[in-house]
């Protein structure tokens, strides 16, 4: 099958920077598709009808067009956190080409002498900036892709607040074009407010020697939640995640969510793990919305309200922790059916009431007990002695396949 639809890759350097098939594909194209700023980048010679994207942004008027000959310009690589991606969601691969340039994470790469594959891409392009919390770690090196002039201003503020001040950063102005431009400085004292809207960031993260450490592994202290003592214990929360093993791109519900800690762990697992947390008091939900960010993990998904009512409608997850309302009426046998084959549901439990409704559902669907007791030295007049937390019951069960 001949493909229809072209998805061309274009530089700051314009036409004259493309290569011949990528050219011929432009002078044949009956309609192109591109933003403002690309279509301007096009010759006279190149006569297809040129169309803007539509406001709000649309792929629509794309896909309308289907079998005629159809031109998308895009930047650098579409492929690389570009409208080609979203096109090849909707478009079977042989009804499409897509002709890449190098993208502006390569092309600052090369400038920096920063070996790609071992620095970690961001993008806050139409995206919440609280993402770039999750990627701080003294020595890592960011590439991030801007979502307009104010972006390297407002990363550097972030920074500051994070405790990352003494990062430099490196901002890169019309990347490969003849207006390219770099400013540097560090996120302590960043000086430019304002700077062309088509930008990257580049940042080498330094924390100041007393900003918080909290490693990519769960178990974060307890003090990097805002809460009301709501909340799934350090140690505990270690273990509870350990044995809900997260997964590349699955889905958890974390029940009776508290301040999210459970959810938010499971999301900084991996990119593309999500997780709907769902709560009913209005306090624990504005904590869930401030550790989310603080944690960078914005794409994190409050569901108002209370299990099992608010869990009727919403996506069948991949796990299930249950933290609160382990006793309530219907939880535990609604959360098993909308739970997927295969899938995992964890209980905790303090309470001899939720320990016997977590013993009554292993009767029935197996699983395995776990008791948790975890003590802390503590001071006793001029000696030490233990402090015993209340222990927790742990459940975990695997939904077999064929259920």
């Amino acid at each position: 099958m001949t493909p229809w639809l072209t998805v061309v890759g274009i530089g700051e350097d314009g036409f004259s920077g493309l290569g011949k098939q990528a050219r011929r594909a432009l002078l044949s194209a009956a309609r192109i598709f591109g933003s403002p700023r690309q279509l301007a980048l096009l010759p006279r010679c190149v006569v297809g009808e040129r169309l803007a994207w539509p406001n709000p942004f649309s792929l629509a008027p794309v896909l309308a067009l289907h079998g005629e000959p159809v031109c998308v310009l895009a930047s650098g690589d579409p492929m690389f956190y570009g409208v080609g991606a979203s096109l090849a969601r909707q478009v079977p691969a042989k009804q499409m080409q897509v002709l890449s340039m190098p993208s502006s994470c390569a092309l600052a790469a090369a400038r920096l002498g920063w070996p790609l594959q071992e620095v970690q891409v961001v993008s806050v392009v139409a995206r919440p900036l609280a993402a770039l919390n999750a990627q701080l770690y003294s020595g890592v090196r960011l590439l991030v892709l801007s979502n307009d002039g104010d972006s390297p201003a407002a990363i550097a503020q972030l920074l500051r607040e994070r405790g990352y001040g003494p990062s430099r950063m490196q901002v890169f102005e019309h990347l490969g074009g003849p207006d390219e431009k770099r400013l540097s400085g560090s996120a302590e004292d960043w000086p430019h407010a304002q700077v062309a809207a088509l930008n990257l960031v580049a940042i080498e993260c330094q924390a100041a020697p007393d900003s918080p450490r909290l490693s990519p592994i769960s178990g974060l202290p307890d003090s990097a939640f805002r809460h009301d003592g709501q909340l799934t214990k350090r140690d505990v929360r270690a273990i509870t995640l350990a044995r809900l093993a997260p997964q590349p791109g699955e889905l958890l519900w974390d029940v009776g969510a508290g301040c999210g800690s459970i959810g938010i762990e499971w999301m900084r697992a991996h990119p593309s793990c999500r997780a709907l947390a769902i709560e009913a008091d209005e306090g624990r939900q504005a904590f869930i919305e401030y550790n989310r960010d603080q944690l960078g993990v914005p794409g994190l998904q409050l569901i108002r309200g209370k299990a099992p009512q608010a869990l009727a409608d919403l996506e069948r997850p991949d796990a299930i922790f249950i933290g609160g309302g382990v006793t309530g009426e219907g939880v535990l046998p609604l959360c098993w059916e909308r739970l997927r084959p295969g899938g995992r549901l964890v209980a905790n439990a303090v309470t001899l009431q939720s320990e016997l409704a977590l013993a009554h559902f292993r009767e029935q669907h197996g699983g395995e007990l776990t008791r948790i007791h975890v003590a802390q030295a503590q001071a006793l007049g001029s000696f030490d002695t233990w402090r015993q937390a209340l222990p927790i019951t742990l459940l975990e069960v695997v939904k077999p396949l064929d259920a």
